[in-house]
């Protein structure tokens, strides 16, 4: 058993903002004598194992680091890193431009390299946003055993001094809560930052707008005469399409034929039908009856 196997074990474990975890039991390590993980007695959690990294030893306490805390400061400090050799091979290139060949090839790595910090950039995000999902839910939690033990106090169940041990503890957890939650929203912050660097970097150079428009505006004299001259009405006579078809054919003349006025209503008349009327023995035959009758007396 190593030094640090002496220190570390029997100890309380807290967080970075207080909370007591835990007591550390036991330690795993490697075959040369370092400590790979720790075993922490998390009560009613059980016992866990924490790698050795996350931990920190303060005096009698051993402080852990959450896992999401580790990688993004790595991813920070890589990305950084890099951003600034990029800005340092860009600046080499730009002083001498004979180099630029040899600058390629260490150019290319420093661009996979980015690359393959996205992806990790990419997963720890998602961390980061589960996290915040279950601050958010420890938040509430703790809002309603404060409220609860208000009711309960209003009520006459509780004790008063039960009443603020109660506020006491659910304050301190949502204070760590709040602290925790404004961290990750540094953290996310600072990725962003950093994200906008490196779009700076590798994306080519855009001509400033001002500049653009002021080439745009700057023509020559010639073409500015020629858009400032409106077209000339036509001074030949206009040929429409009869006029052409009166030119290949004999002239016609055009007789101005009077209008007819629309009839007055005088003189419109309406021939409206008769109505049938109905054959009593009371009406008269009509002329053929009449003439069939002669020629029969005739004959």
């Amino acid at each position: 058993m190593t030094h640090d196997d002496i220190e570390i074990i029997g100890k309380k474990v807290k967080d970075m903002y207080g909370t007591f975890m835990g007591k550390v039991v036991g330690t795993i390590t490697d075959i040369d004598g370092s400590i790979q993980s720790v075993g922490i007695d998390c009560g009613s959690q059980g016992l866990q194992q924490i790698q050795y990294e996350q931990l920190v030893v303060q005096g009698d306490v051993v402080i852990f680091i959450p896992k999401w805390r580790l990688d993004s400061q790595r991813l920070i400090r890589e990305k950084q890193l890099t951003i600034r050799r990029l800005k340092a091979l860009i600046d080499i290139v730009s002083e001498n431009d004979d180099m630029k060949v040899d600058a390629e090839i260490i150019h290319e790595k420093y661009k996979s390299k980015l690359a393959s910090l996205d992806e990790t950039e990419h997963e720890i995000k998602a961390k980061l946003e589960a996290r915040l999902t279950e601050l958010d839910e420890q938040m509430k939690s703790a809002k309603m055993l404060s409220f609860d033990a208000k009711v309960q106090f209003k009520s006459n169940e509780i004790s008063d001094a039960t009443f603020e041990t109660v506020k006491a503890c659910t304050t301190e957890i949502i204070e760590h809560v709040s602290h925790e939650t404004a961290e990750i929203a540094n953290v996310k912050s600072r990725i962003t930052d950093l994200e906008l660097e490196v779009q700076e970097i590798t994306s080519p150079s855009t001509p400033d707008i001002q500049e653009s428009a002021v080439s745009y505006l700057e023509t020559s004299e010639p073409q500015q005469v020629v858009q400032s001259i409106l077209p000339e009405a036509p001074t030949e006579p206009i040929v429409t399409h009869s006029e052409k078809f009166a030119n290949h054919s004999e002239p016609i003349e055009a007789g101005v034929l009077p209008i007819p006025e629309p009839p007055t209503d005088s003189e419109t008349t309406f021939a409206f039908p008769e109505p049938p009327q109905q054959v009593t023995p009371e009406t008269p035959k009509d002329d053929n009856d009449n003439d069939w009758l002669a020629r029969m007396e005739a004959q």
